[in-house]
């Protein structure tokens, strides 16, 4: 979801492209692995940003962010164990997400090892990732899986026994903000308030009540994040409708969950908050047909509609996962007959999830086989 250099934003998922599992090699480990190791499972869950004021450009080219974060229960899944050969090892599942080599898996179980190899036995590990969140989609499918994979190889190589806590902990901010701007916000377990280009990740307590139930609505449309920010800055069209109430907009829903937000408020409030992303104008600049799509989906919903990170992913907020469910098949029909219209030369992923329960956190796994 965060900006930066060119180079950075959805290339950390890669492109997105139908076909069968991939296979690859990367990062160089040493020659022998430790039997002993057990597999560790990770869940990397989908987010969903709330709300996303941006509050202005940074020497750095990146942008200071307030953005209210929460995980889903949409998740990839994460498998790791001592690899058979003498170098990392990743197989995709589920869906390609563009080369190997350039894999947000692979990259960061090679900075975990640059950061710890000296201090653990860190030998080449074998990943199985499997993708279930849309990617380049503005739900950070990318750097959920970078943080799972961080988290996956500290745990698989003993990093948690050879560093006290408080050091294991800076240890691992730190390669997550090196992987990505989205990382850091993974590692907190819930739902959060993100500042800075999202390095600063203020932990927020669980909803009260039933998490609310989500539906996403993709477009088959890939989207830039550099692109979504510099449009942001140079066309006068992709400017914030008012910036100013889309910060006060996320600073008080920030105050109030920290404050005890129940499930049932938060729905209350979608119709505020789902207008309070400051890069909506910027997607629907760039994607043509984006807009419409907002507006058909509220006519046929009768619900707010928000748009995730710097999208194309449009969000409603309902009751329960199922009333979500009746909500994506209502959205079918609309594009069967035609009321419905969505960008992109193909169909639009349509997911009914929820918004992740508090403490809702992968555990260690070693009775659970692992194929890679």
């Amino acid at each position: 979801m965060t900006d930066g250099p060119a180079s950075d934003g959805p290339a950390s998922d890669g492109p997105a492209s139908d076909g069968p599992a991939s296979d690859g090699r990367a990062a160089h480990g040493p020659a022998a692995s430790n039997p002993r190791l057990a597999p560790v499972i990770r869940l990397a869950p989908a987010k969903l940003n709330l709300t996303l004021a941006v509050l202005g450009r940074r020497p750095d080219a990146y942008h200071d962010l307030h953005s209210v974060m929460a995980p889903l229960d949409l998740a990839d899944r994460l498998s790791v164990a001592p690899a058979a050969g003498p170098e990392d090892t990743l197989r995709v599942v589920g869906g390609a997400t563009g080369p190997i080599a350039d894999n947000l898996v692979v990259r960061a179980i090679a900075a975990a090892r640059a950061a710890v190899g000296r201090n653990v036995d860190a030998v080449p590990l074998a990943a199985r990732l499997e993708k279930h969140t849309p990617v380049a989609a503005g739900l950070a499918g990318g750097s959920s899986d970078a943080a799972a994979a961080l988290d996956a190889a500290l745990s698989a190589w003993g990093a948690d026994v050879a560093y006290e806590a408080a050091a294991l902990g800076e240890l691992r901010t730190r390669i997550a903000l090196s992987l990505g701007s989205d990382v850091p916000f993974f590692l907190a377990g819930g739902a959060a308030l993100v500042t800075g280009r999202g390095e600063m990740v203020d932990p927020l307590p669980g909803l009260r009540g039933t998490p609310p139930g989500v539906l996403l609505v993709t477009p088959d449309v890939r989207v830039a994040t550099p692109a979504v920010f510099a449009a942001l800055d140079g066309e006068a069209a992709a400017a914030p409708t008012d910036a100013r109430s889309t910060r006060a907009s996320s600073e008080h829903l920030a105050l109030e969950w920290r404050a005890g937000l129940g499930a049932d408020a938060l729905l209350v409030r979608a119709g505020i908050f789902a207008s309070a992303n400051d890069l909506a104008n910027a997607a629907d600049f760039l994607v043509p047909g984006l807009r419409a799509l907002r507006r058909a989906l509220v006519r046929r919903l009768g619900r707010p509609v928000g748009l995730s990170g710097s999208g194309p992913t449009l969000w409603v907020l309902y009751a329960s996962t199922t009333e979500a469910a009746v909500a994506a098949a209502a959205v079918r029909a609309g594009l069967g007959d035609g009321t419905i219209v969505a960008p992109g030369t193909g169909e639009p992923s349509i997911i009914a999830t929820a918004i992740a329960a508090a403490g809702t956190r992968p555990v260690r796994d070693p009775g659970e086989e692992v194929l890679t």
